[in-house]
């Protein structure tokens, strides 16, 4: 069914004019939102960003070894490729120079006001008002016919709420809110948390700290991290022959999707390649620590693939050295002095960091999002997110979530799944420009069917066999259950008999 008026249903005639376009954030999503829009002809964006330049995830991790763990020709925008990364896994600023770089050159950048917080979003029935704060007071209201928020998965971080996390006497910060100005020579440093920052900064900071005190409360699996620096020939071939990059790309691609179906449990391969995988694993492991007590207490309790698969050549191996110690205990509270664990020991530190990940099923981030018939996003959500192609939902006209629910990789680049987001966005930009809807959601019971079917589908996945962040209670609100080839195929043009008129 058109989303057009029904004759049963007259009303006028939608009138075109260019649609006002708000997006929500600044990293690879919502940048990646604006050129689509600008390809479909669509220029009235306006991109909020709470921080002071562009970059999302890669402007605020800036702790010792951060590094991307897709290799770098997939980690772009397909529409601007690299012929200059210096490595396979490039490290952050690598990449943040690479995101305002472009951003730059395709004139991103002027739709970008900066030092902008969303406070809140309500549709009057016309438009949505999309609330600010500025400097701590409140900012101008922008109007949108289309709302974007592009805020992504893994940009709020978390803190455990121990009893006594105050106390600490030290400096105390999540790694991706790094204290630069701490010197950790010579320092008693405490981590709590294994996950895939952790993996990265405490070899980085392993030289300088006396001690390092890791508390792990579930040992990732880490394997291999076939990495390297691409050398002034690489340069040379890429630059002659730009094809080579793009093979790498594809190749990287057809590997990654491997992954992606081994973990959801939709390929042929999926047994070989996980056995492969854990066998990799095992002889990293092995190979890497000596000890054999720390070896077992490296080992994971629950499949591979169930929580996220990490890459690495540097972590066992700093494990194993003699200034760094593995606790498994649980966490029972912080004091003053450093960290206690339940079995009663007092972990002295005096630098204690937070690797403890982010805020993955809090899509909302803070935000109150609230549809023309008085109805918060906030209150859809109660039992878990949910989004027709993890994008729209019904009642929030011209409303989408970039990176939103079930959209999140077990494996390859994330980048790949929101340049097919918007793409879909911008379509329905198009036709709100070309006058043929004016406020579109998906049918309810298209957002019905969709959510069942991901939950089905993702039951028979790796991801069900234990808790994760990918978690939100008993459902799995995150991961995407198939290919990013599927996805591409199932957004690629928007099925109009999918979406109705609301408001």
């Amino acid at each position: 069914m058109s989303p057009s008026p029904s004759p049963a249903s007259p009303s006028p005639a939608p009138t075109a004019r260019s649609p006002r376009v708000v997006v929500v954030g600044a990293g690879f999503g919502g940048l990646g939102v604006v050129h689509a829009l600008h390809e479909q002809g669509v220029t009235d964006v306006t991109v909020l960003e709470r921080a002071d330049e562009v970059g999302g995830v890669w402007r605020e991790n800036t702790y010792p070894n951060a590094a991307c763990d897709v290799p770098s020709p997939l980690y772009s925008w397909s529409w601007s490729p690299n012929l200059a990364w210096g490595r396979r896994y490039s490290p952050q600023p690598e990449i943040l120079d690479y995101i305002r770089r472009t951003a730059a050159e395709h004139g991103l950048l002027d739709a970008v006001v900066t030092g902008t917080i969303v406070t809140g979003a309500r549709h009057d029935g016309e438009a949505w008002r999309v609330s600010t704060e500025v400097a701590g007071a409140a900012g101008p209201t922008y109007d949108a016919d289309v709302l974007v928020l592009a805020t992504g998965q893994l940009s709020e971080p978390v803190v455990p709420d121990l009893p006594g996390r105050d106390d600490f006497a030290g400096p105390a910060f999540h790694s991706a809110q790094w204290r630069h100005d701490v010197d950790l020579r010579g320092r008693r440093v405490a981590v709590v948390g294994t996950g895939a920052s952790a993996i990265q900064f405490v070899p980085g900071i392993a030289d300088d700290a006396a001690a390092i005190t890791v508390f792990q409360r579930s040992a990732p699996y880490v394997v291999p991290k076939p990495d390297q620096a691409y050398s002034k020939r690489h340069h040379a071939l890429f630059r002659r022959l730009p094809g080579t990059l793009a093979a790498e790309r594809r190749a990287v691609f057809w590997l990654t999707e491997q992954l992606n179906g081994a973990l959801a449990g939709e390929s042929r391969v999926s047994k070989p390649l996980t056995r492969a995988l854990e066998a990799a694993w095992r002889a990293h492991l092995r190979l890497t620590v000596k000890d054999a007590g720390l070896r077992a207490r490296l080992v994971p309790d629950y499949p591979l693939g169930c929580k996220r698969l990490l890459f690495s050549n540097q972590w066992y191996r700093t494990l194993d050295r003699d200034h760094v110690d593995v606790v498994t205990g649980a966490v029972e509270r912080v004091e003053a002095g450093g960290v206690r664990t339940a079995d009663g020991t007092l972990h002295e530190a005096d630098v204690l960091i937070w690797g403890t990940g982010f805020a993955a099923t809090d899509f909302l981030r803070g935000l109150d999002v609230v549809a023309p018939d008085g109805r918060s996003l906030g209150e859809v959500w109660a039992d878990g997110a949910r989004a027709h192609l993890g994008m729209g939902v019904p009642g929030f006209p011209n409303l989408f979530s970039i990176y939103g629910p079930n959209t999140n990789l077990g494996g390859s680049s994330i980048i790949a799944m929101m340049e097919a987001q918007a793409g879909y966005v911008a379509q329905v930009a198009r036709r709100l420009a070309d006058g043929g809807a004016r406020a579109l959601a998906p049918r309810p019971e298209v957002w019905e069917a969709f959510d069942a079917e991901m939950q089905s589908r993702l039951g028979d996945s790796v991801w069900a066999g234990c808790t994760s962040w990918y978690t939100d209670g008993s459902r799995i609100t995150t991961n995407w259950p198939g290919l990013v080839a599927e996805y591409q195929r199932r957004t690629a043009t928007v099925d109009w008999s999918e979406l109705e008129e609301v408001g």
